[in-house]
């Protein structure tokens, strides 16, 4: 049953340091928002009968599918000759929108920690029993995402930086907005006064940091993917990797 499904947010991390994991029920009540290391993150995920784990971050090493001539000339654009051979084809498909994604390089010690982070993940709730997304007979999935250019498209614009004051606000609100039941973020400027402003003093409790907001993003995009699927668009090449994202289509251009 859908409604028992459990969408799992999961920010990987330098295996030095906590990942953020959030977890949506289906009425999208936030189940969890916390961190741990990788067996903490794992024991969550494995603990739930049917769930979607959104990773923030792609599952595998860059497989080189933008070096075959058959798959440049089937994107819209094609690329021109001998450029984006390094890219996967998800980034390369964001990129011509303007989404600034991060390039994924072809052998897994040349990717930087987060990302060896995020494929140990992948492998680890592979051998868990979870499939990629789309396995309609799988009672857990996962998939992966993109929060900053989630954000992106659900503004059509460049949001502020993701670790400011405003920033934090603004990705909360779109959350908020979204119809999670978190904490409406205006109230941070409600209860700001001359006064606890001329002592340093911010109403932040209930604000969420950026991490937390990204994992939760992440859990967003999975709710959205079973509940409304025809607000969901996928990019990039299915033996290599694709990107959901949380809208119907893409502008052109993002600003």
């Amino acid at each position: 049953m859908q409604n028992a499904t459990t969408f799992i947010g999961i920010v990987p991390k330098a295996p030095t340091r906590s990942l953020v994991y959030a977890a949506l029920d289906f009425e999208q009540k936030v189940i969890t928002l916390d961190q741990g290391n990788l067996g903490a993150v794992l024991a969550f995920a494995n603990g739930q009968e049917r769930a979607i784990a959104a990773i923030c971050g792609p599952l595998r090493p860059n497989l080189g599918r933008m070096k075959l001539e058959a798959v440049r000339q089937a994107l819209e654009p094609a690329p021109s000759p001998g450029r984006w051979t390094n890219y996967r084809v998800a980034e390369y498909l964001m990129r011509q929108h303007n989404l600034r994604v991060t390039r994924t390089p072809a052998k897994a010690d040349s990717c930087p920690s987060w990302m060896q982070t995020s494929f140990e993940l992948c492998n680890r709730l592979t051998a868990a029993g979870y499939q990629n997304f789309g396995a309609s007979d799988a009672q857990r999935q996962y998939m992966e995402v993109h929060p900053e250019a989630a954000y992106t498209v659900l503004i059509e614009k460049k949001p502020f930086p993701k670790t400011s004051l405003e920033g934090r606000v603004q990705r909360q609100l779109i959350l908020y907005d979204g119809g999670l039941e978190i904490d409406d973020p205006m109230r941070v400027f409600e209860e700001i006064t001359r006064y606890r402003l001329k002592q340093g003093v911010l109403p932040l409790e209930g604000l969420y940091q950026a991490s937390e907001l990204d994992a939760l993003m992440a859990a967003f995009t999975a709710w959205l993917f079973i509940a409304h699927p025809e607000q969901i668009s996928i990019y990039g090449d299915s033996a290599e990797g694709q990107i959901v994202l949380p809208v119907a289509g893409l502008k052109e251009k993002y600003p």
